[in-house]
């Protein structure tokens, strides 16, 4: 069965979605995710959807439930990478995506979520998270 790989790097997880998204792929992605959170005590997760050319409703109602699930494991979540077109899309859905912070790029996203963890570059939280 197709997989989306989700990468730990220090206290953050991170997914670059590269493949066509499909309704099983997202709510498989979704089970995943939220049992990486549970499992590693994650702190953030960054979502690289650069190459994604086309964002659906299902998929942003996706992105928006995935953000409300990693803050009930107090998880934050940052969407990076977002095309124009995909952006106009989701407002012209009339989608908020609350809970969700965006950023134009994978580094400004891991930026952020340091900064948003009070973490600076290079220093881990205390503690090491589960393996």
């Amino acid at each position: 069965m197709e997989r989306i790989p989700i990468l730990r790097m220090g206290p953050f997880l991170l997914v670059t979605i590269q493949v066509d998204l499909h309704d099983r792929l997202v709510v498989t992605f979704q089970d995943d995710l939220t049992e990486q959170i549970s499992r590693t005590g994650a702190r953030g997760v960054l979502i690289d959807i650069s190459a994604l050319d086309m964002v659906d409703s299902f998929m942003g109602r996706m992105i928006a439930n995935i953000a409300g699930m990693s803050r009930i494991l107090d998880a934050e979540t940052v969407v990076v990478g977002m095309r124009p077109a995909v952006a106009i899309t989701l407002v012209e859905l009339g989608l908020a995506l609350p809970g969700v912070r965006t950023a134009l790029d994978v580094e400004k996203g891991m930026e952020l979520l340091r900064a948003s963890r009070g973490l600076r570059l290079g220093k881990e939280e205390d503690g090491d998270l589960e393996d």
